[in-house]
């Protein structure tokens, strides 16, 4: 048995202990970081805070409906350069989850970091796209059962800004529609969705790439160069829908996840979460997600999804994949 195998095995466990006895704050005790777990209470907009419940205001909602509990957790690459927690935001990555009697809707986007060099910060592009989701979620014509919708007209609001907001994200949002139950998903790019029921992953969101290390991004590029900047519009969006049952445990996250976790170890992980509708408890589950993943992508020696993705392409890249981390996790009640 591999030395690789034992290392994997060893971080599993560790995050297993650390769901299962540590709080919020551990991840920056252990790291010495600034984690940046985040919950703010989304039945209540006017109350932030460093604990976010996650779930509606007592009496809001019909009983009888699906819903989610969520937490958050992240961790920005570079910690020196964003050195303070952002609401809605680690690093370049941006986050939302917001509730109303209709549905949950969630979201992450990852701002492309190759924008740096031309001097436009890539997580203003992501962190606008985001709040807009938000805003628009709680308009009366919002269709909660058309997330695409949701963020094309995000999108559409980020371009008519009179201040261009330059830059490209990924983007994956979704809904869970309180009367049906049925999860509507919407992705572009390399972020992206699992759904963990019995310990299995039962739904999973497709990750679009026009080659290696290129996902798909919505953009805004520079006063005529539209032809030299990649760019896929809001209906390139794969769409997605999933009956949800109580117990289900869904993970909305960026690739900084993915790209560093396999789904063998976020399942070690994560299938001891189901059915647990403490937000505290799911913080933990959360914080060792965020955790792993944070760790795992310094490792030079973990052989990682990004570097077996990068092998099928003849391309060496090995060792984790350091990025900006988002964890988005949610129970469904």
């Amino acid at each position: 048995m591999s030395s690789s195998y034992h290392s994997l095995s060893t971080v599993a466990s560790t995050a297993g202990g650390l769901a299962a006895t540590t709080g919020m704050q551990l991840i920056g005790r252990l790291l010495g970081l600034k984690a940046q777990a985040s919950m703010d209470s989304m039945a209540d907009s006017r109350t932030t805070s460093s604990t976010d419940l996650g779930s509606p205001s007592a009496g809001a909602l019909d009983e009888q409906q699906t819903r989610l509990v969520s937490v958050v957790c992240g961790f920005p690459k570079d910690i020196v350069m964003y050195p303070d927690y952002v609401r809605g935001q680690f690093g370049e990555d941006a986050w939302f989850k917001t509730s109303t009697s209709k549905a949950d809707t969630l979201g992450v986007a990852d701002g492309v970091g190759g924008w740096r060099v031309y001097g436009i910060d890539p997580g203003l592009f992501s962190r606008f796209l985001m709040r807009s989701c938000e805003r628009l979620a709680h308009t009366s014509d919002f269709d909660s059962t058309r997330p695409e919708h949701l963020l094309a007209r995000a999108y559409c609001n980020l371009l008519e800004q009179k201040q261009p907001i330059l830059g490209s994200c990924t983007a994956c949002v979704l809904t869970l529609h309180r009367e049906s139950g049925i999860l509507y998903a919407a992705n572009i790019g390399d972020s992206g969705l699992l759904v963990i029921r019995n310990g299995a992953v039962v739904c999973r969101s497709v990750e679009q790439q026009h080659h290696f290390n290129t996902p798909y991004q919505l953009a805004v590029p520079p006063p005529g160069q539209g032809l030299n900047v990649l760019t896929d519009g809001p209906e390139c969006a794969a769409l997605l829908e999933f009956d949800m049952q109580p117990g289900d445990i869904l993970m909305l996250a960026t690739d900084g996840v993915y790209d560093n976790v396999s789904e063998e170890l976020l399942l070690q992980v994560l299938s001891h979460a189901a059915g647990v509708t403490d937000p505290v408890k799911l913080q933990m589950y959360a914080n060792s997600v965020a955790l792993m993943a944070r760790s795992l992508s310094f490792n030079p020696h973990h052989e990682s999804p990004f570097t077996q993705n990068a092998r099928r392409h003849n391309i060496d890249a090995p060792g984790g994949k350091p990025d900006d981390v988002t964890v988005i996790l949610a129970s469904v009640v």
